[in-house]
């Protein structure tokens, strides 16, 4: 099944018995991007890349957290509690890097997710939007371990939020007329349980505020040029003042697909 067709299929709101994995950045992606998906799937891999808590401690000591390490696992409590609302019951692997590092660990990233991706048919991830680098991270790392997979999953992405203007959309993807999106608007007992796994990643309340996701959007993932800017041009994590830049997180990107493929280039196929 070509990943257009797992898109499409995705789109359809079946149940899925094939085996298939969810790769994402941080705890509530999964809910906020593919909590359908994960009611829905029977053999799911459930894969957090980071542990959600940045190595600033900003967010941590305004939630009333002394540690980072304090807030990591409040974090995973949450993801917890969020699985248990959405029914269901993925096999769960956190790779453990601090939040807004994953672009400087790609290539380990990749190397991972080569065994721990190794027999599913479907990888599910973000798309490459310049909206937060750990997203942007996760999508490159998955790309160049789908690619020495043999054979490869078909690969399927979702949009998570990016820069449009002056605003941040959320849960729409930049259009790309080569690769359409598949949309399905969710059930009234599905927006019930996202709302309830919502809930549960209360520490992050103010982060998607009034926002909630009502359509289920998929397409094939386009083959991203990870060394270029994102399809939106800018990126919207450059207005937050962090440390990683739009700049810098390409040069770092560009440094992980050398040295996993040999040659600078492309972060597609």
């Amino acid at each position: 099944m070509t990943a257009d067709e797992w898109a499409v299929r995705l789109a359809g709101g079946g149940r899925i018995a094939e085996p298939v994995a969810i790769v994402v950045a941080h705890a509530d992606d999964e809910t906020l991007f593919a909590g359908s998906l994960l009611g829905r799937a029977d053999d799911a891999l459930l894969i957090h890349v980071t542990d959600s808590a940045p190595r600033d401690m900003t967010d941590a000591r305004r939630l009333g957290f002394a540690t980072r390490v304090d807030y990591a696992a409040a974090r995973a409590i949450e993801v917890d509690a969020a699985l248990v609302a959405l029914a269901a019951r993925p096999r769960r692997i956190g790779h453990g890097i601090a939040d807004q590092d994953a672009v400087r660990r790609i290539a380990a990233i990749a190397d991972r997710l080569v065994d721990e991706l190794a027999g599913v048919a479907l990888v599910a991830t973000h798309a490459y939007e310049g909206g937060h680098p750990d997203h942007d991270a996760v999508a490159c790392a998955v790309r160049l371990a789908v690619d020495r997979l043999d054979p490869p999953p078909a690969l399927v992405e979702f949009p998570s939020y990016h820069l449009r203007g002056d605003e941040r959309i959320w849960a729409e993807f930049w259009p790309d007329a080569a690769h359409p999106e598949h949309v399905r608007p969710l059930n009234a007992a599905e927006a019930a349980r996202i709302e309830a796994a919502l809930a549960a990643h209360a520490s992050q309340a103010g982060v998607f505020e009034d926002w909630r996701p009502r359509v289920e959007r998929w397409r094939a993932a386009p083959d991203h040029d990870f060394a270029a800017p994102p399809p939106p041009g800018a990126c919207l994590y450059d207005r937050f003042g962090w440390a990683i830049t739009g700049d810098r997180w390409r040069q770092h990107a560009a440094a992980a697909i050398a040295s996993v493929r040999g040659t600078r280039g492309r972060g597609g196929r």
